[in-house]
Formats: C-alpha cells, structure tokens, sequence
C-alpha cells in the first residue's frame, strides 16, 4: 500500500508528461472550471431554488401558523392553568402534547421532503452544468477542462466566467431531459496550424 501510495505523484507526472509531449507544433488549450462557482451563480440553479421556495412555500406557512397557534395555547394554559379546574387542565394539556406530537411529526416530515426535492433539483442542475461545459469546451476547441481539485489556476484558464455568460443566455428553466453527449466540434474556418 506504501508503494501504491508513492506512485501515484509519479504516476501524476507521467501523465502530465504524456500530456504535455504530444507533436511539438500542437498547441494544448487548457481550461479551469470553478464548479462550485459556476452552481450557485447559474442563472439555472437560481430559477430551480426559487421553484422550490415557491412549492413549499404553503406548507411553510402552514408549519409557521401552527407553530404560532401551539405557542398561544402555551401561554393561556400557563396563564390560566392555576385556576382551570384539574380535569381540564388535564384535557387541555393532553390536547397541547398532542398538537405539539403533531406538529413536530409535519416538520419533520417537511423538511425531508423539502431536502429530498433541493437534492434531486441540484443533481439536474449539477448534469445540466456539466453537459455545458462540455458543450463550451468543444465549441471553444478546449483539449483539456479542469474541475474539482484545482487549487490555483492563471486566469487565463479559469473560463467560469465564460461558461456563466453562455448559461445567462439560456433559459432558465432545465430542459426536461438533458443530452447526453455535448454537441460534436464546429468545423474549423481557416487554414490549420
């Protein structure tokens, strides 16, 4: 496992090297996507959170009025508690237990259903981001597109920037199925290098 572990920068190299020793005269067009960036500023990804703001949007404020019914009902059984006689002070507190057994059994179950549903919107998001950047870095003829794991990349490569001004364009709500496969390379204009 040791030998494993220290082969791996050797292996990294390697590849680098490979990358980097293709023809002479050809040219690499490397990229850097910052896609933790790119999700939260898409214009996508802002149109699918207000989506589901707006689909539980009613039991929020179902859950909301519930909560602010319970704490009333708190206060007037501390208020008059003391003089309520004993089998009603206990129906009223039972009654109490039981809207607060309530109420915690449909938030909890709010917010699961609220987290299961960001969750499933973000995974389209996250395909949808991915499918555009492939299409970006084929239409702009990238041979390579870094993502996750780039601690540092000049400028120049970092093309999030570009990535969220062609998202800016596109509607913002998701297509129902996303392609599977980025379009093909536009034919090259002009004479090659």
């Amino acid at each position: 496992m040791v030998t494993f572990n220290r082969s791996i920068p050797a292996l990294v190299l390697c590849l680098c090297g490979l990358v980097m020793s293709g023809p002479a005269s050809a040219e690499i067009k490397l990229g850097v996507v910052n896609f933790q960036k790119l999700l939260e500023e898409a214009p996508q990804t802002k149109a699918a959170m207000q989506a589901l703001e707006n689909e539980f949007a009613p039991r929020r404020r179902e859950l909301l009025t519930m909560q602010n019914d319970l704490k009333a009902k708190d206060e007037k059984l501390q208020k008059e508690g003391a003089v309520m006689a004993e089998a009603d002070r206990a129906k009223a507190e039972k009654s109490l237990r039981d809207q607060q057994r309530e109420f915690s059994r449909k938030a909890g179950e709010f917010q699961d259903d609220a987290s299961t549903r960001r969750n499933e919107e973000i995974g389209k998001v996250q395909r949808y981001l991915v499918n555009e950047i492939q299409g970006y870095a084929v239409a702009q003829g990238f041979d390579l597109v870094l993502g996750e794991g780039v601690f540092y990349a000049k400028p120049p490569y970092d093309i999030t920037a570009n990535v969220l001004a062609v998202l800016a364009t596109k509607p913002t709500s998701l297509p129902a199925q996303a392609p599977a496969t980025p379009p093909a390379p536009a034919k090259p204009t002009g004479s090659p290098k």
